[in-house]
């Protein structure tokens, strides 16, 4: 049976959508989406898929993993080295969350606006 639903957008929230986009395109490679703008930016990748960021007034980045401010979501990466995709993201601007899991398999890091993602070779 064919899928239902194709996935075409994801989008997160934060309170600079310019810089979240600015982060998540060194750290992936998508394109820059051309209206993008300091309420909504967003980029592309080839096969279609959006990847936007909204401006939202009094934004909480979310308490990972306490729950005072939910997660709200999160994003998987594959990658083909944790120690070296932890390390360029850390200069980019992601930031390690207090009391990580970390099972060896995968690693846990928030971006410049506080949502959790995780990093997997799997």
């Amino acid at each position: 049976m064919p899928p239902l639903m194709k996935l075409t957008a994801i989008t997160l929230d934060c309170a600079d959508p310019e810089a979240l986009a600015a982060f998540y395109q060194q750290a992936t490679g998508l394109s820059p989406h051309p209206r993008s703008d300091a309420d909504f930016a967003g980029l592309t990748r080839g096969d279609g898929l959006f990847f936007g960021f909204q401006r939202v007034d009094d934004y909480q980045a979310p308490r990972w993993p306490g729950q005072i401010v939910p997660q709200q979501s999160h994003l998987d990466f594959k990658v083909d080295d944790l120690d070296e995709a932890e390390a360029a993201l850390l200069t980019l601007g992601a930031t390690r969350p207090e009391d990580p899991p970390n099972d060896g398999a995968w690693r846990v890091l928030l971006d410049p606006a506080g949502h959790p993602f995780c990093l997997t070779t799997a």
